[in-house]
């Protein structure tokens, strides 16, 4: 097959392991087959920096090229580079492939013909791109709480605040626990159930039951296992996104890592240590949180307080993001619960935060609903709750602020006790609260 004479020669990265890489090079080099080889890659460091460099806009490598997955494809993609992957005829390694990004899949014994002319086509961005993203379907045979049926489309709730906003991972947690529903008493081993006349107040009246998952993505200082008593210390967020970078995390397999610990409630725990950011990259988490609306109809997402856009840092390097998983899970979201402190610091915070939420486009497109947290008298005068509305009405144009009163007393209980606040104090105004802000954010976005 012959190029076409008004299309300019692509420039290709080859990246194939073994003795099949001169049979490529042959065939692509060809006269008249419109590609040059720009390089010949050893390994997968060395094609990242020719695709940085702008050497190609086309990519053909072997499918056990070492360190290929999601991320990787996805930096390629970033430089204009389009990949072709030569692999066996094994089923699930095209699958594989596919999940994590790459645009076409030949087998190894593609004829030469074929071959040229798919990089070619895929080097002129006219190729057929076979890749993406998994559709976060159900598996064929779905375990573990997974139910054999058409897949929801879940809502993706985010709770952020700026640095210092006490009470993110306590209202994210509790919110949780509230939009899965009345009586979601806890079904652990050693838990009590709820007695007799401690029924759900408030907004949690009307029967609404829903499947939740909660997900600790706060790469910072996570505590979402520690809030509800759990002592298993290894991070689910991170075993999801290792098995997504490779394209192999599938609806069951997230049910698997999410155990549940309420009725109609699983957690995602987060990484134990904030030095392990690393294991949370944006690419692969944006395929959990598409697995995640297949999974339960709401997703609550516990982020961290960054915002910076680390590699606007680096120079010439491509540098992982410190806050990626938190950009990530903004971006995902339909609501996003801005969280701040009612006294004087806390405002001053809150205000600056809602700038630069504003000014970093994560939350385009999102409802943003904002939370003043541990609102008291003590800390904003007599009448609290209407000096902390005039403040940020004020200063940072909020006109529909949602209140949580301090009750740090009942906090501190629900914490010790490992527990929700419908399980351990139904009764109080905190817990009230949360139920109606639970009901505001089912009423702004509607069922899922």
């Amino acid at each position: 097959m012959t190029a076409d004479a008004t299309l300019p020669v692509a420039s290709v990265l080859c990246a194939v392991r073994g003795s099949g890489e001169t049979a490529v090079v042959t065939a692509l080099t060809t006269p008249g087959s419109g590609v040059a080889v720009a390089r010949r890659c050893a390994d997968l460091t060395e094609l990242l920096a020719a695709a940085g460099a702008g050497a190609g806009t086309a990519a053909i490598i072997s499918a056990d090229l070492p360190g290929i997955n999601r991320e990787s494809i996805a930096h390629l993609h970033g430089c204009g580079v389009r990949v072709v992957v030569l692999a066996g005829r094994q089923e699930w390694l095209g699958d594989r492939l596919r999940a994590i990004g790459v645009d076409v899949v030949l087998d190894e014994d593609t004829p030469s013909e074929v071959l040229v002319a798919t990089v070619r086509d895929e080097a002129h961005g006219r190729g057929r791109g076979q890749g993406g993203p998994p559709s976060g379907g159900l598996p064929a045979e779905p375990g573990d709480g997974a139910r054999d049926q058409a897949p929801r489309t879940g809502r993706v709730v985010a709770v952020w605040g700026p640095a210092g906003a006490p009470g993110r991972t306590t209202l994210a947690v509790h919110l949780a626990a509230e939009l899965a529903g009345p009586d979601a008493h806890r079904s652990r081993r050693g838990g009590r159930r709820r007695r007799r006349g401690q029924d759900t107040p408030s907004g949690a009246e009307g029967g609404y039951l829903a499947e939740v998952l909660l997900v600790d993505a706060d790469t910072y200082a996570g505590s979402v296992a520690q809030h509800l008593g759990l002592l298993d210390e290894s991070p689910g967020l991170a075993a999801a996104a290792r098995s997504a970078g490779q394209g192999a995390l599938d609806l069951a397999g997230l049910a698997r890592l999410a155990p549940v610990v309420a009725p109609r409630l699983r957690v995602l725990t987060g990484i134990t240590r904030a030095a392990r950011w690393p294991e949370l990259p944006a690419t692969s988490l944006d395929v959990v949180w598409g697995l995640s609306r297949a999974l339960a109809d709401w997703t609550v997402i516990d982020c961290g307080f960054g915002l910076e856009q680390d590699e606007l840092l680096s120079y010439d390097t491509h540098a992982p993001q410190r806050n990626g998983a938190t950009l990530s899970a903004l971006a995902a979201a339909d609501v996003v619960l801005v969280v701040g402190g009612s006294d004087a610091v806390g405002i001053q915070r809150l205000v600056r935060g809602l700038g630069d939420l504003a000014d970093s486009g994560a939350t385009s497109g999102a409802l943003r609903i904002v939370v003043a947290n541990r609102v008291r008298s003590s800390a904003a005068g007599p009448r609290p709750e209407a000096a902390v509305r005039d403040a940020l009405g004020r200063y940072g144009g909020v006109t529909d602020l949602h209140v949580l009163p301090d009750d740090r007393q009942t906090l501190d209980a629900v914490l010790l006790a490992g527990r929700t606040l419908a399980e351990h104090a139904p009764q109080t105004p905190v817990r009230r609260a949360v139920a109606d802000l639970a009901e505001r954010v089912r009423g702004a976005v509607g069922p899922p």
